[in-house]
């Protein structure tokens, strides 16, 4: 007996976004197999007579295109199996046509890759992944939707959005970029097929371009480290950002983290948090007596926001959060006393710290002066490639 191959709205259940699955129904020898398209509609947008979308319905014709390239693949399958001779039935001839990993719905791989960064124990970088999950839920009410769904269009879109609710540009691509993480994990493991790649015509790089300015003057640097804080914590929010400016722009993390081991004979050597890579750069004076300002017998660390009552890694990535908020907090008020011309936070002495050498006729091949750059690692190879020396001298234009 022949099979029936045809895709249905399915009424009986109902989304939360008062859609409805489109499913793929098999029909052989009297028993029926159901498989979501990973699609859903509204009702009055489908024809059920003909079990096609309405004219007026949106992506119509894409809709059409996905439900007959699964008919046609079902019904290749099922040719193929009786040229060869087998037998098979509504359930195997479904299961013979698909990978169960490519019909996870974006949610549900955004979810998979938040949960591996739990397990390689990259809390707050999951973090920042959930805070972006919420912001695409929230824009698009749900992600129970294939990766096909998400086209350029549907980026610009969610771009617009996010700049009506007076979101920062920078913000803005972190979240897409995150976005695309997950989609480049998801061709990586077959999931999609590259032409399902939105970013190929929608660039994020884009979006870098229009972040606005994050580095200030050496001039303004300097009336900076000549602020006298009145209080610890406004101190230590002036010390880590003088800190981070004379060391390569290290960033917050990685300060927080630095133990005794990391400095050798005058030098700071360190592997990112963020890229692993192998960072060695010189302590200057000024460097050296913030360290030995907060030095602590008691503790294994340089700087004193991280003490051995934080063991794990959710311990750990909360106290830096928390720390980090009032540090900023500290140095935007410091940044008004000051009048400077953009709010200070730490990431400004990184970019200050690039902008700086570049200024003073330091060669790009050393330092690049966009440390703000989709990728971090291009900056992080070229540090790596020229020895001690002549990043040494180089840093002799900080002050």
């Amino acid at each position: 007996m022949s099979e029936t191959i045809k895709v249905l709205c399915y009424k009986s259940k109902t989304l939360s976004n008062g859609e409805h699955p489109l499913m793929v129904c098999v029909c052989k020898d009297g028993k029926r197999k159901y498989q979501s398209l990973g699609i859903s509609i509204k009702a009055e947008q489908w024809d059920f007579k003909s079990n096609l979308p309405k004219t007026k319905c949106p992506n119509r014709d894409r809709i059409i295109l996905l439900i007959n390239e699964r008919i046609n693949e079902i019904q290749k399958a099922a040719l193929d199996k009786r040229i060869a001779g087998k037998n098979f039935t509504a359930t195997t001839l479904i299961e013979s046509t698909t990978n169960n990993t490519t019909n996870k719905t974006v949610g549900e791989y955004y979810m998979t890759y938040i949960q591996n960064l739990k397990k390689e124990n990259r809390i707050r970088y999951a973090g920042m992944f959930e805070v972006s999950y919420s912001s695409f839920i929230k824009f698009n009410k749900h992600l129970d939707i294939p990766f096909s769904d998400i086209d350029a269009t549907w980026l610009k879109r969610y771009e617009l959005w996010m700049k009506e609710q007076n979101l920062s540009v920078s913000t803005i691509s972190t979240r897409i970029r995150h976005l695309r993480a997950v989609f480049n994990l998801a061709i990586a493991e077959h999931v999609i097929k590259n032409d399902c790649y939105p970013f190929h015509s929608y660039k994020v790089s884009k979006l870098n371009k229009q972040t606005a300015k994050r580095a200030i003057s050496k001039k303004e640097v300097l009336k900076i480290m000549q602020y006298q804080g009145e209080t610890p914590m406004e101190c230590l929010a002036i010390d880590v950002f003088v800190f981070s400016y004379l060391n390569a722009g290290i960033n917050f993390i990685d300060i927080a983290k630095l133990k005794r081991s990391n400095i050798v004979e005058s030098q700071l050597i360190y592997n990112r948090e963020k890229t692993k890579k192998l960072i060695n750069v010189p302590l200057q004076q000024k460097a050296m007596e913030i360290i030995a300002k907060y030095e602590n017998d008691k503790s294994p660390y340089l700087f004193p926001i991280l003490t051995p009552f934080h063991k794990t890694e959710i311990q750990i990535a909360n106290r830096l959060h928390k720390v980090l908020a009032k540090i900023n907090k500290h140095l935007k008020e410091i940044g008004k006393k000051l009048k400077l011309p953009i709010p200070l936070t730490t990431y400004v002495a990184r970019h200050s710290y690039a902008t700086v050498l570049k200024r003073a006729g330091v060669s790009t091949s050393i330092i690049s002066e966009s440390l703000g750059h989709s990728s971090e690692k291009i900056t992080q190879v070229y540090l790596d490639s020229f020895d001690n020396s002549q990043i040494n001298d180089a840093m002799k234009n900080l002050l």
